[in-house]
């Protein structure tokens, strides 16, 4: 075997991990395939776009109150393009590009999730009602024995 015995207990010990180098772990090029989150700095084309955005943002938001005569309706859809309108230009900047793997990688995982059906959940939901039923009973009761043995006994004992 390739990894110690210990013959008396029958135990098996694995062998050790393999030496890897500290420079082959920092610089990405072992065999482990797991994603390597690279950073890279934002440009100045990044910054130009998210200011754009919020000025688009903060634009919508004073246009809204700036035309109070016209329908609120007309007036809530301006406000509604000026987001979507940021919200698409934002989304092309590094964070947005961030942003966007992160809710994609979330609606993968999501799709993993073992959900209870329903009679588990209703069950579930029926349990937690009763013990909270039974729990506040119980601490109705405490309460009405404390009240009765502190002040309709230890402080009339006094009197």
């Amino acid at each position: 075997s390739s990894g110690l015995q210990n013959r008396r207990l029958g135990v098996q010990v694995p062998p050790g991990v393999p030496f890897r180098s500290l420079r082959t772990i920092v610089s990405g090029t072992g065999s482990m395939n797991t994603k390597v989150e690279r950073t890279s700095g934002r440009g100045a084309a990044d910054y130009a776009q998210l200011t754009l955005a919020i000025l688009l943002v903060v634009g919508g938001i004073v246009a809204y109150y700036y035309f109070s005569d016209w329908s609120p309706l007309l007036r809530g859809t301006m406000m509604t393009g000026a987001v979507v309108v940021a919200l698409a230009i934002a989304a092309f900047t590094a964070p947005g590009r961030s942003a966007r793997e992160f809710l994609v990688e979330s609606q993968f995982e999501l799709r993993k999730v073992v959900w209870p059906s329903r009679e588990t959940t209703l069950r579930t939901t029926g349990v937690v009602i009763v013990v909270v039923i039974i729990l506040s009973l119980l601490l109705g009761l405490i309460d009405l024995i404390l009240k009765w043995a502190v002040i309709d006994h230890l402080l009339k004992l006094g009197q």
